[in-house]
């Protein structure tokens, strides 16, 4: 699937230094790792602290990314786990690309294994010239038949991410709540799981953004060399996480 829009009047990102890096060492931030407290379990996809911010605003680093989300709202939430989810993604390009853009919608089935993630969607967004854009991600909701009985109620991930030239290059992370709809329910769990009596809650107001240095421009790199891998492992490596914090004020995005 490919989404094509048309370029938006270009407004420099604000500048602030309100935002932490992450120090906790690359590995342990590859896969889930349950840890029980007293309200959800702590994933490894997540280090930094909570933040509390009703918009994203990706923050400037020291490596330049030609291309910056902006804002994401998470549409229709809460609602049924069997209903569609949908994410308004506004973005900024600072210098025009050759090619589309990739972005994934990934939920995490199990902490533990890695296959049990579903690729939920996955879409080309172009042509990408200097301005900003906005769009509507929507994607199916998870097959329950795919994911462990016991880690369908709880707390879970949901990643989206974007490429370019399969290169990852920032991925924001959320936590999903998925539990019954009535008290009794809750408190008295069906040795069967009831999907049409789940409801699922992503908290939109915790995300967690992850960037990674790409070279977006390989066919003028003079020495030759190949774009940087993106595999996990330079991934963990190379990863840059920040807080995000809301802009003060709106954004001047218009819709394509």
């Amino acid at each position: 699937m490919k989404f094509a829009i048309d370029s938006a009047r270009h407004t420099p990102p604000q500048q602030t230094d309100d935002f932490r890096a992450l120090t906790t060492p690359a590995k342990s931030r590859n896969r889930l790792s349950p840890v029980t407290t007293s309200y959800f379990r702590v994933f490894r996809y997540f280090i930094s602290p909570l933040i509390h911010a009703s918009q994203l605003f990706l923050l400037n680093s020291n490596t330049m990314s030609a291309v910056n989300i902006t804002n994401v709202a998470v549409l229709d939430n809460p609602s049924p786990f069997s209903t569609p989810l949908q994410f308004e993604i506004s973005y900024e390009c600072l210098s025009a690309l050759k090619y589309d853009l990739e972005w994934k919608l990934i939920y995490v089935g199990s902490a533990e294994v890695e296959t049990y993630d579903q690729l939920l969607e996955c879409v080309l967004v172009g042509p990408v010239n200097v301005g900003n854009y906005r769009f509507v991600l929507q994607a199916d909701p998870p097959d329950p038949s795919k994911i462990p009985e016991e880690d369908i109620i709880g707390v879970t991930v949901l990643l989206l991410t974007c490429s370019y030239m399969g290169q990852e290059f920032i991925r924001v992370g959320y936590y999903v709540n998925n539990d019954y709809d009535d008290e009794q329910l809750r408190e008295e769990p069906p040795a069967k799981v009831l999907i049409d009596r789940v409801q699922r809650n992503i908290l939109s107001d915790k995300p967690r953004v992850t960037k990674f240095p790409i070279n977006f421009y390989p066919e003028t790199n003079d020495s030759g060399e190949e774009p940087p891998s993106n595999d996990p492992v330079s991934a963990e490596t190379d990863g840059d996480e920040q807080l995000l914090a809301s802009p003060e004020h709106p954004s001047n995005d218009q819709n394509p």
